[in-house]
């Protein structure tokens, strides 16, 4: 199911709203369903843009603490846009539902966030990359599932496409596909699980959608490994874009070094493609 932009005419956007507050760590740009943080890096645009998703209990400020995605994103002239997560109370937990009955279209806002910061800052929004780490990442795939035409990449971090889901995945068709996962994650296991009425979702089967959509073959094209991180590759067997699974030791987490390759595949798969 290929998003639609009209969709986004659920959310009406007042153009320029925002512009009285700074998208900083403690003011998120306030739109209607939601809030999301924005930050720019330094020099004109338009800038590639990287959408990013956080954890369940995260929110977007995690894009103005630091680390990999300020040095390897922000730091190299990606806006990093981080909608913030649904809150269901005023002190409850943000996440990202990322499966049918989700109390708000998650899809619809992501895009109304990207309408809303392109009239504030000038951002290329012909280069798109989605990422999310846990909920976040799962997120990253229902967004990719079903806008994946929109977008020039994606990655997802220990987080797996959820089940039940209302997407048939025609939005992989020839978009480049990063997981990273743990070896030793039980919060997010690569068969997922059942948690109430729904599941956390197989990256196993996640990655099998990715390669039936691209035409690539089931086992790998390339296997290698170092000290930090164990790669499976499909490419040349792909008619469409290459998918790719980089397993670490540790558990449910980003692991050092994660952004680096994530920016290396993303670049190297959208621009040969």
């Amino acid at each position: 199911m290929r998003f639609s932009l009209a969709i986004t005419a659920l959310f009406a956007i007042a153009p320029f709203a925002a512009s009285a507050q700074d998208c900083g760590p403690t003011a998120p740009c306030e739109i209607e369903g939601g809030s999301y943080h924005l930050r720019l890096p330094e020099g004109e645009g338009p800038h590639p843009v990287l959408i990013w998703y956080h954890g369940h209990r995260g929110n977007g400020a995690s894009i103005h603490r630091g680390g990999g995605l300020e040095r390897d994103f922000l730091n190299n002239g990606y806006a990093l846009l981080a909608p913030n997560g649904y809150q269901s109370s005023p002190d409850g937990p943000r996440s990202y539902p990322a499966r049918e009955g989700a109390p708000r279209n998650d899809v619809a806002f992501t895009f109304a966030a990207l309408e809303a910061a392109s009239a504030r800052a000038d951002l290329d929004m012909d280069r798109l990359y989605v990422g999310g780490f846990s909920a976040g990442g799962s997120m990253a795939w229902l967004l990719a599932c079903e806008a994946g035409d929109r977008l020039k990449g994606m990655v997802s971090v220990a987080g797996a496409l959820r089940r039940p889901n209302p997407t048939d995945c025609a939005g992989l068709a020839g978009l480049p596909v990063l997981q990273v996962h743990g070896f030793a994650d039980g919060q997010v296991p690569f068969e997922g699980r059942q948690i109430r009425d729904w599941h956390q979702g197989s990256v196993w089967e996640a990655l099998r959608r990715a390669r039936e959509a691209n035409g690539c073959r089931t086992n790998p094209d390339a296997i290698t490994s170092d000290e930090n991180f164990r790669m499976r590759l499909w490419s040349a067997s792909c008619a469409g874009a290459p998918v790719r699974l980089d397993i670490h030791d540790g558990g449910h987490g980003l692991p050092n070094g994660w952004t680096e390759r994530a920016r290396a595949f993303l670049e190297g798969a959208s621009t040969t493609q």
